[in-house]
Parts: C-alpha cells; structure tokens; sequence
C-alpha cells in the first residue's frame, strides 16, 4: 500500500526545513555578535574621543590661566597663546573620563602645533561569549586627539603709544576685547581664547 504523496513530500521536506531553520537561527547569532562587537567599538570610540578632550581642556584652562597672570605683559601674549612652555600634563583626566567610560586610556601629549593629546582606550568588557570563537576575551580599542587652537589675535601697540595700553584682542566671529589695565573684570573666558576640538594627525 502506497502511502499518500502529501504525507511522503511532507516527510521529505522536513530536513530542508530544519536546515533552513537552523541556518536562519545562525545567522541571526553572528549578526548578534556583530552588533554587540559594533556597539563595544562604539562605545571604545566615544570613551577615546571623551579622554583626549577633557586633557585638552584641562590644559586650555591651565593656559588661559597663565594669560590671566600675565594679561599685564602682553609681549608674552603671544608665547603663552601659541603654548609654548605650556605644561602638558592633562593625561590624569583622560584617565578619569575613561574610566568613567569604562574603559583603560594610554594617553599621550602631542608638542607640536597645535598642542593637544592622543588617547588609546580599550575596553574593560569584552564583548562576550558568542557563535564566533574568540569574541569572548576581544576587547574593543579606539584612538582619539584633541588639539588646542588659539582663536584671537593681537597687535602689539607702538612705543609711542601710551604706557600701560594693552592691545585690542580680536577672536572668534571679529568678536573684540578692548582691555583696560585699570579694570580687568570683563576678560576673556577659556572658550573665547582657545578652540578645543577633535582632529585627525
């Protein structure tokens, strides 16, 4: 007796679609583990680029500081804007804002101009166990740099112009600073001296 044909091609069907099934649920896995191996990098890239800028900004502030104390000697105006001498030790707070993050930091000054710092960061999760082997120690690695950019700029006054008259700063958008050396409650603030932003080098 010959069994019906929707019985026999159900039964012949049945492997295909397990393999289909199976086939299906691994792709959805690896895609899985590629999300979650996205979302680590991402996360690595936002602690980097989060690390190199809070080290630059420490360090505009400390040399807006410097400017402030010498804002009465404007021959070394020039020299405290360009951050010559400056002393580039803002790592401590890339640390801070990776770990914060999450994450390790190898942080590095950058000397030539502009100033500005490097960070390496690696995650401290690994992306976890998954179908790909290996995924479950990866941890994620990311480089930023942030460099300090002076945004004003100064002519020195004439010998003959008066003793004591500090120069007009002109900075960002022509916005101009005309200090009185007998009134120095309206100075400029970090972000009006210096551009802090992310580059590539």
């Amino acid at each position: 007796m010959r069994r019906p044909r929707s019985l026999s091609d159900a039964g012949q069907a049945f492997p295909i679609y397990v393999t289909v099934v199976a086939g299906l649920l691994f792709l959805a896995f690896a895609f899985l583990a590629v999300g979650q191996a996205a979302t680590n990098r991402n996360g690595a890239q936002t602690a980097a680029d989060a690390a190199a800028l809070a080290a630059a900004l420490d360090t505009r502030d400390q040399i807006a500081g410097e400017w402030v104390e010498n804002v009465l000697d404007p021959a070394k105006w020039q020299d405290i804007l360009d951050g010559k001498g400056a002393d580039l030790d803002g790592c401590g707070r890339a640390a801070q804002l990776a770990a914060q993050n999450d994450a390790t930091a190898d942080c590095r000054p950058v000397y030539e101009l502009p100033l500005g710092y490097t960070v390496d960061v690696e995650t401290d999760k690994a992306v976890g166990d998954s179908i790909v082997p290996g995924t479950e120690n990866l941890h994620a690695k990311a480089t930023a740099t942030a460099v300090i950019e002076p945004l004003c700029t100064f002519e020195l006054p004439e010998e003959d112009a008066g003793e004591g008259l500090l120069p007009v700063l002109t900075c960002e958008d022509d916005r101009e600073w005309t200090l009185d050396p007998d009134d120095l409650t309206d100075l400029p603030k970090p972000e009006d001296l210096f551009d802090v932003h992310l580059a590539d080098l």
